[in-house]
């Protein structure tokens, strides 16, 4: 599967995360330790906002393995930012390009993905069906990442994310079902429009992939007192992870299954996730207007 990481909280260099912990996201894609396989070396991609810059992130892609990319390491130690994300690939079966390295973007959002739509090419023309033909377009590569994405945008991610999302999830189990697909849905996620920060952990089957947030950081620096890098980011600062970048004791707690996490520079919030009940799967096939309501 995939392995990735998003942040927000105090503007960092990029390499602080990427780079530099004893586990960090470059160590991951050598050698992941709670991912399907250890190697992710299909691709990789960072998108971050600029401070004060423009409102839409910036994307630096590349389908090589990321340890081995030095275009990737000269960015990540002269780029700083508050609020980015970063991916590394393992391919579940399409292709090997740059359009289908995460994150994806369309206008101010983000979006990354680890785990997959299972039997995804027999699903792939119902899910492709649904999203909103002004949408449709802007689709660049051949994912089922991607397609989540747009179909969870249909939906109304701009206006209510957590919504949208189970109302995607909600679709594309609907459509498992029509087509006698088992557990279709595995997935943590990240979006971010820039200002917000929202990581999802859900699976059909309720049997997940690993998911992490740092603990908060004035419980931290009341733990570890003498350590200088909690001491420099600020009590909002936030970290959502595939992996734990370290093994700092009490750093990292796993996110619960079938949940969901806001994160903003004033509040966090933690709620349950609940996919969307769509129509029985012998009833026909409802018309996207009527989706975008449920």
């Amino acid at each position: 599967m995939c392995r990735w990481l998003a942040y927000s909280g105090s503007p960092i260099l990029l390499a602080e995360l990427l780079y530099k912990p004893e586990h960090s996201l470059i160590d991951q894609s050598m050698h992941a330790r709670l991912g399907v396989g250890t190697t992710n070396g299909d691709g990789f991609g960072v998108g971050w906002y600029t401070p004060g810059g423009n409102p839409e992130p910036t994307l630096f892609r590349g389908t090589g393995p990321a340890w081995g990319d030095e275009n990737l390491r000269e960015l990540a130690y002269s780029v700083r930012s508050g609020l980015f994300l970063a991916h590394i690939r393992a391919s579940t079966g399409t292709p090997v390009q740059q359009t289908n390295c995460h994150p994806f973007r369309h206008g101010r959002w983000l979006w990354l993905h680890n785990g997959r739509i299972r039997d995804y090419p027999r699903l792939k023309r119902t899910l492709t069906m649904a999203v909103d033909p002004g949408l449709f377009p802007y689709i660049g590569g051949s994912t089922d990442s991607e397609l989540m994405f747009y179909l969870a945008l249909t939906f109304g991610l701009e206006r209510d994310p957590v919504g949208a999302v189970e109302r995607m999830v909600g679709w594309v189990e609907h459509a498992g079902r029509r087509a006698g697909v088992d557990n279709p849905v595995q997935m943590t996620v990240a979006t971010s429009d820039g200002e917000r920060l929202w990581a999802f952990r859900y699976s059909t089957e309720h049997n997940s992939r690993s998911l992490y947030c740092s603990t908060a950081v004035d419980t931290l620096r009341c733990m570890y007192p003498e350590n200088p890098v909690l001491q420099r980011v600020a009590d909002s600062t936030r970290i959502v992870v595939s992996e734990p970048l370290g093994g700092l004791v009490g750093a990292w707690q796993p996110v619960a299954e079938s949940s969901y996490g806001l994160v903003t520079r004033d509040f966090d919030v933690v709620g349950p996730f609940r996919p969307a009940q769509h129509p029985d799967p012998a009833a026909p096939t409802p018309a996207l207007a009527d989706l975008t309501r449920l």
